[in-house]
């Protein structure tokens, strides 16, 4: 769970009242830059009350939580596993201490419980990514429709897991570490025990005020001012667990686990009969009685500062429903650009850009694209990236400022270009997720074609796995070329072909290449062997004529190794066109590999096509 102190403490401001503060002017004679830069976290979410400076009110909570859930929600599974593995481990600590002073004061229920809460404690002001923790902030904007379920369920699935290796470590360490002395021995096996004999049903319901009791700490230091006041609140709310019989899913499943290494229980029987009715009923207790309930006494002001316009460009129902299946899984922090509708007769090109300063080439393409039909509008993304946290974007105004600046560094890119009779657009997208972005931009402005660069100075230069497959997984909406510039012109290219809708895609752009600035265009097709050169020139010319590329140089290599003959070709040429293939350019995103060897081979600039078709998903993704 993030920890919102983090917010206070990177400004290194007093967290008192400001009227308390000797010398201090009152808030109405500060400067509005001052008073902003006080009252706001690094998130944009409320760092002082509006109303009472001291307090929060509810709007100011939600708005909190809501820019703790950005960070959470977009974290990637390698940081939310280890973060719930360490959180698991953390657990250790509290069944460690709970069954030792059990032991030494012969059962005493209330003295055996104070050191209980230790590990919660660990957990919550560390910042680790605790399952129970988990159920208000991202359910948060889950509700807002900001995330979609299928996005909410991976964050639980992903922390959950690792609470659960962790807690698995940890009862390692207690059953064969020679951790615990006979009599809390002993005790450890009681308390596991008396879970296990507990009826399913009750499980359940005890879960369900302990789900209650954990979700509601959340919200609690969430208004919380400092340290101190977190610290009483999570003793006091994890001291009732043990106390009122309570019983939390980590910490059940790390005693189950006990008995199992024990030797006194099967795992199946375990997580069945005991750790399953605690979860649901931890799930429950966290969700319904806390995150809902807290969330409608709330009013419809409650987003106004927590993210950026994000109340106004929500997840669609479906979206909402099936993530990155049915388009957005997730609002980003800063999207300028306008949903648009779709208009048949104007062909849209987006262009993703990283740098508007070095990425000109890239635009001047585009136009080139665009100036060969009769209506065509060149939009202009720059993506900003952010360190993995949303909450590196600042402030409102420092936000402001980004766009700002994003948006007078692309006017002077599109004033650059002599092509007066196309329009341009241009947007700012402010994100850390940036290759899940551009796809999401395309859908939204019904792009027909994104052209984007790629190298070692794009954010996209390789797919992040840390994100979810269902993100990458999802059909492209629109054309695709990705360009590889080396610094050369583009006045002879190479195309060689299989045929294929990735290659038509290729011979459109060759098409346009030699309509707009003469360029030479050779074909290539490869043959398996001599035997088959008189089929593959048939084939070549053929492809050509149903091309419109009657003046291209007609290449038939019957070697049968098609990288091969496209590196003998190359050495003359300035551009290589090369269709994605069967496998597609998804998989290669996904999988770091995008293109293919011969690519590293060659000197010259290439840009690789694909076009959508009907290919499933698993064809797309492993080419069967």
């Amino acid at each position: 769970m993030a920890n919102p102190e983090s917010e206070e403490r990177e400004r290194g401001r007093d967290s008192g009242p400001p009227a308390e503060r000797p010398g201090k002017p009152e808030p109405s004679d500060e400067p509005e830059e001052v008073r902003d830069a006080v009252e706001r976290a690094r998130s944009g979410a409320p760092a002082v009350g509006s109303v009472v400076r001291d307090r929060f009110s509810s709007d100011e909570v939600f708005q909190r939580i809501v820019a703790a859930a950005d960070e959470e929600i977009t974290s990637g599974n390698r940081e939310l596993f280890f973060s719930g593995l360490a959180a698991g481990f953390a657990i250790t600590i509290t069944f460690l201490l709970y069954a030792s002073m059990y032991g030494a004061t012969g059962g005493d229920p209330i003295v055996s419980s104070l050191l209980y809460p230790l590990g919660f404690i660990y957990i919550i002001i560390g910042g680790y990514q605790l399952y129970t923790e988990n159920t208000l902030p991202p359910v948060a904007l889950t509700i807002e429709r900001l995330a979609s379920l299928p996005a909410l369920l991976r964050h639980w699935v992903i922390v959950l897991a690792g609470n659960f290796a962790g807690g698995a470590f940890g009862a390692a360490a207690l059953t064969w570490g020679g951790v615990f002395d006979d009599d809390a021995a002993a005790a450890a096996m009681s308390i596991a025990q008396h879970g296990i004999e507990t009826p399913w049903w009750d499980l359940f319901f005890k879960a369900a005020f302990a789900g209650l009791i954990v979700a509601g700490v959340v919200w609690v230091t969430f208004a919380s001012r400092d340290t101190i006041s977190r610290l009483v609140v999570v003793y006091l709310a994890f001291l009732a667990i043990p106390l009122g019989n309570l019983f939390h899913v980590v910490v059940s499943f790390t005693e189950m686990l006990y008995l199992v290494f024990a030797g006194e229980l099967a795992f199946l029987a375990g997580m069945t009969d005991f750790v399953l009715p605690v979860l649901l009923g931890n799930t429950l207790g966290g969700i319904v009685l806390v995150t809902i309930v807290n969330y409608y006494q709330t009013s419809e002001q409650r987003l106004e500062s927590a993210r950026f316009e994000g109340i106004e460009r929500r997840l669609s129902v479906r979206e909402w429903a099936f993530g990155g299946w049915a388009g957005r899984s997730y609002v980003p922090v800063i999207d300028t650009a306008e949903e648009r509708a779709e208009d048949e007769e104007t062909y849209r090109i987006m262009v993703p850009i990283a740098n508007p300063r070095t990425e000109g080439k890239l635009v001047e393409l585009a136009s080139m694209f665009a100036a060969s039909r009769d209506s065509a509008t060149v939009h202009l993304v720059h993506v900003v990236q952010t360190p993995d946290k949303p909450s590196a974007t600042g402030t409102d105004r420092q936000r402001a400022r980004i766009v700002s600046e994003s948006e007078r560094r692309l006017e002077d890119l599109t004033d650059s270009f002599a092509y007066t009779d196309i329009e341009y657009d241009t947007s700012t997208i402010v994100t850390h997720r940036s290759v899940e972005e551009i796809f999401d931009t395309a859908q939204r402005q019904h792009a027909d074609l994104v052209l984007m660069g790629w190298g070692s100075e794009t954010p996209w230069d390789s797919a992040r796995l840390d994100r979810p497959l269902s993100e990458l997984t999802k059909e492209f909406p629109s054309d695709l070329l990705v360009f590889k510039d080396r610094g050369t012109d583009i006045s002879r290219v190479l195309l060689p072909t299989a045929g294929g809708p990735d290659s038509d895609l290729s011979a459109e752009v060759a098409r346009t290449l030699t309509e707009t600035v003469g360029t030479e265009v050779s074909l290539l097709h490869v043959v398996g062997d001599p035997a088959s050169r008189e089929m593959g020139e048939k084939f070549i010319e053929e492809w050509a004529a149903e091309h419109d590329l009657h003046g291209a140089n007609l290449i038939v290599d019957d070697s049968g190794n098609v990288e091969e003959a496209i590196c003998r070709e190359a050495d003359d040429e300035t551009l290589i066109l090369i269709g994605a293939t069967e496998r597609g350019l998804l998989s290669r995103l996904v999988t770091s590999s995008l293109h293919f060897d011969v690519i590293n081979d060659v000197d010259c600039s290439v840009m690789l096509a694909e076009r959508p078709t009907g290919r499933s998903i698993i064809r797309r993704l492993f080419g069967r």
